[in-house]
């Protein structure tokens, strides 16, 4: 049974092997992305040298991004399968809410002063609360056969609802101080902010797990052709279970960062994180259709818009030019993943 799966897994990058070191590289979707953010960082450096490429700058552009980095990775894995989730953020809320919530019910109303006891059972209960959600989505999608648009669409309306019920429409405002300071603006090895360090370590994770176990493997397989991988073996049913339980995973440890560093819930904050979760992956490579896609590029997917922000921030230019930009990239990016699949299906 071993054949047919080593098919199925074969990507257009399969027969890079054969190909000299440049071609392979100047023929990878990544590299392409990575130029444009280079580009980006380039350019609003030399429009605003005193104020851009500054450490201050980086560290709360690496800060700003930590949480959406969460989740663009178990959104990397989702789209791979050649499914979504809208529900992310929303999803992200909800366990914030509960963490917040699970603390100040410790601490009698008021978490400012909760210790790390406290917070640590927060955070347990904020990654289950997004575990759960997880567990719905993939038993609706996996097991029920209903689509994941639908699915996670009405997921992203339930799960933003039950967020509102918990505090009768209002954010969570007593967080720990330790959890703020330490967690939310704490710095290790003088310049390293801590909220970053975590984002880095599960970034690693994931791709450690996407392109170097079985786990990523059969994700590959089942995103190329879900009923190839099923004759080959491979259980789609629970694979996709476990794809859409992981992303609820990093959904709750996300909520519970956002947290930290916001030291509130900040419900209107987070209504986009879906959609922006989806941005970073398909600009980062990751194909809509299925099958392709790279940690890494979600990395730098995540990157572009947040330095265009901040970018233009900096440089005076309005706000709305940034949705523009985004835009652009963003259909640029599944055209040039179209064209490619165009040109692979004609040879």
């Amino acid at each position: 049974m071993s054949a047919p799966t080593q098919d199925i897994q074969e990507t257009p990058e399969a027969g890079f092997g054969k190909r000299p070191l440049g071609k392979r590289l100047v023929g990878a979707n990544t590299f392409w992305i990575a130029l444009v953010l280079v580009a980006l960082i380039i350019v609003f450096s030399v429009l605003a040298p005193s104020a851009f490429p500054t450490l201050y700058n980086f560290q709360l552009l690496l800060i700003e991004t930590a949480v959406l980095l969460v989740l663009s990775v178990g959104m990397t894995f989702v789209i791979i399968t050649s499914g979504i989730d809208l529900s992310v953020g929303s999803v992200l809320i909800f366990a914030g809410m509960v963490g917040g919530k699970t603390m100040e019910a410790m601490s009698g109303g008021n978490a400012g002063g909760a210790g790390w006891g406290v917070i640590i059972v927060g955070l347990i209960v904020a990654i289950l609360a997004g575990t759960v959600w997880g567990l719905i989505n993939g038993f609706l999608i996996a097991v029920a056969g209903i689509p994941p648009l639908i699915v996670t669409l009405g997921t992203m309306g339930a799960a933003l609802g039950a967020s509102l019920l918990l505090n009768n429409g209002s954010d969570v405002r007593t967080v720990p101080v330790v959890l703020n300071k330490q967690l939310g603006y704490g710095t290790s090895f003088g310049v390293v902010p801590n909220l970053v360090l975590i984002a880095v370590v599960i970034t690693l994770v994931g791709a450690w797990l996407l392109h170097t176990t079985k786990f990523g493997r059969y994700t590959f397989a089942i995103g190329s052709n879900a009923e190839g991988a099923r004759r080959a073996g491979i259980g789609v049913t629970a694979h996709l279970m476990k794809v859409y339980t992981l992303t609820g995973v990093l959904a709750g440890l996300a909520g519970f960062l956002s947290l930290a560093y916001y030291n509130s819930t900040t419900i209107t904050g987070h209504t986009s994180d879906n959609l922006n979760a989806i941005a970073a992956t398909v600009m980062g490579g990751t194909s809509l259709f299925g099958g392709i896609g790279s940690v890494l590029g979600t990395v730098i997917g995540v990157f572009i818009p947040a330095v265009l922000k901040k970018g233009f921030n900096i440089t005076g230019v309005p706000d709305f030019w940034q949705m523009i930009a985004v835009g652009a990239v963003l259909i640029a990016a599944v055209w040039f993943d179209q064209r490619r699949r165009r040109q692979r299906n004609s040879r």
